[in-house]
């Protein structure tokens, strides 16, 4: 039974709405996630299109945290870096942006920087790695931004060292053209780099951040960096459809996660490393090894359809969420999937988890 086929896919469904443990994220019921919002919140005036209240608090704490002089609040991480793409390429008199080939931008998005924004893209590299200083010397003439993706999630969650990353910065300020963070997953780098969120930031013009990953928040993203470039994407997110009339929901639990969440970033990265450590011992690899997160991709010596087809049976055995769909690797007969460790993994015993793998291996 292929893990494309619908009857696997609906029985995955259903036996995820039928679970009542989960590994990574738990799925909270609405009423209770309202409920929930209603006890955080302050008793901070309602925003009107982004002014004041939860939104304005949240951007000045964001502001803060990156070390920068001011930050804007969005609905979507997309929004935010199409916004300062297009700054940097008018600013720039040229559309040419240097992005890894597998960027979240590229990949995830319909083309939307060519498409919407005439961006021409020039690819930094392709390969399953952070791109390096010879490979953006390598790009000729004129460029309106560089963009690192920290860590490269379609790379396996991958970072570069933190030396790495001052020399590849320091190659941008060489060549006169502004470094963009695409930090969707920046909260959970701090602990591979060895250096606080504002340290990092201070290595690039722009910041995006995101809330609704492991923060667990409903969504939204953020975008920190000079005041100028900043009222700049406020402009364009206006234009691009993303100024909201309100969007204080969002900035409640985004605020709720940077209390609660973002303290456990050593925790979950160490539970990371853990547990690959556990799962090799299964007979599973893990790529990064060890993982450079609080995330990481799982390799399974067995076919996807047929450890999917495990991984749904336990699901409905159990009423235990361990991960998504499995997925067919690069090696005939091998499958992998993401793992992600969040809050929710923390109250999971290591020795458990594994065992737990370990079973859609052996049945």
């Amino acid at each position: 039974m292929a893990t494309t086929s619908e009857d696997l896919r609906e029985r995955r469904k259903n036996a995820a709405d039928n679970c009542e443990r989960w590994l990574s994220q738990r799925r909270v019921p609405a009423a209770d996630r309202l409920r929930q919002l209603a006890d955080v919140a302050t008793d901070d005036l309602v925003d009107v299109y982004g002014n004041g209240g939860e939104v304005a608090a949240l951007e000045q704490e964001v502001a803060e945290l990156l070390g920068k002089p001011a930050a804007v609040f969005l609905p979507t991480g997309i929004l935010a870096q199409q916004g300062v793409l297009r700054v940097y390429a008018d600013r720039a008199g040229t559309g040419r942006v240097a992005v890894h080939g597998l960027a979240h931008l590229l990949v995830h998005e319909l083309n939307a920087l060519e498409e919407v924004h005439h961006l021409r893209i020039e690819r930094l590299t392709s390969e399953p790695r952070q791109p390096r200083p010879d490979e953006l010397a390598a790009i000729p003439g004129k460029l309106a931004a560089v963009t690192l993706e920290l860590p490269l999630r379609d790379a396996g969650f991958v970072l570069p060292t933190w030396d790495e990353l001052v020399v590849f910065s320091e190659s941008c300020a060489e060549r006169g053209v502004p470094l963009h963070l695409d930090g969707a997953r920046l909260w959970e780098s701090t602990p591979y780099l060895g250096h606080s969120l504002a340290e990092i930031a201070a290595l690039a013009s722009t910041v995006y951040v995101s809330f609704y990953k492991v923060l667990g928040g409903i969504s939204g993203a953020a975008l920190a960096g000079p005041e100028d470039v900043i009222a700049e994407v406020r402009r364009w997110q206006r234009r691009l459809g993303g100024n909201l009339y309100s969007l204080f929901p969002y900035a409640v639990s985004a605020r709720h996660g940077l209390r609660t969440v973002l303290p456990l970033m050593d925790d979950l990265h160490q539970r990371a490393v853990e547990v690959a450590t556990a799962l090799q011992g299964e007979g599973f690899r893990v790529f990064p090894e060890p993982p450079h997160t609080n995330s990481f991709r799982v390799y399974a010596p067995r076919a996807a359809e047929s450890i999917e087809y495990a991984a749904v049976e336990r699901m409905e055995r159990t009423h235990e969420a361990l991960c998504g769909p499995w997925q067919p690797a690069d090696v005939p007969g091998w499958s992998w999937v993401e793992l992600v460790m969040t809050p929710t993994s923390l109250e999971w015993q290591v020795d458990e988890i594994a065992k737990a793998f370990g079973e859609l291996l052996r049945r």
